[in-house]
């Protein structure tokens, strides 16, 4: 099964409701720290409601951390980005992926996305800037389930 991963999320309620989401897929979520607000903050179990004791939180201390762990599993990570041009609808994902999502304010740093194996996009419309992450990571999640099922 997929999973998401979160680079240093800024908003606990979209980090929230990517852990319902996750519970009700069934995928992890891991979170690279820092995050802009407590793990523990009320938005965050606000967002994920009673859903928070179901979700798989998967916390990596730094993104040298979240690294180690990626290459001891042989995982490939696939980025979300506006920054790409490859469409996410023509990828083939696999049972195995890392679906990334950068923070809110800033996407990843560029060490980050040179480090990524693939990098994908959501069209959108022109003059768009972006579109909310938890609905971006839903709409990606859904596509990869779809294939993969």
């Amino acid at each position: 099964m997929p999973d998401l991963v979160l680079f240093q999320p800024d908003i606990p309620g979209n980090t929230g409701t990517l852990l319902r989401l996750g519970a009700c897929m069934g995928v992890h979520v891991h979170i690279i720290e820092p995050a802009g607000f407590r793990l523990d903050d009320k938005a965050l179990k606000r967002s994920g409601m009673d859903y928070l004791e179901t979700a798989t939180l998967v916390r990596h201390t730094s993104w040298d951390d979240f690294e180690t762990w990626r290459t001891e599993e042989n995982r490939r990570l696939v980025l979300l980005t506006t920054r790409s041009k490859q469409n996410y609808l023509d990828f083939q994902f696999k049972t195995d992926d890392l679906l990334m999502f950068g923070r809110e304010s800033s996407g990843v740093p560029d060490d980050v996305y040179s480090s990524v194996d693939e990098a994908l996009t959501i069209p959108m419309q022109d003059g768009a800037r972006s579109i909310n992450v938890s609905l971006s990571a839903a709409m990606v999640l859904g596509e990869a389930l779809r294939q993969i099922r």
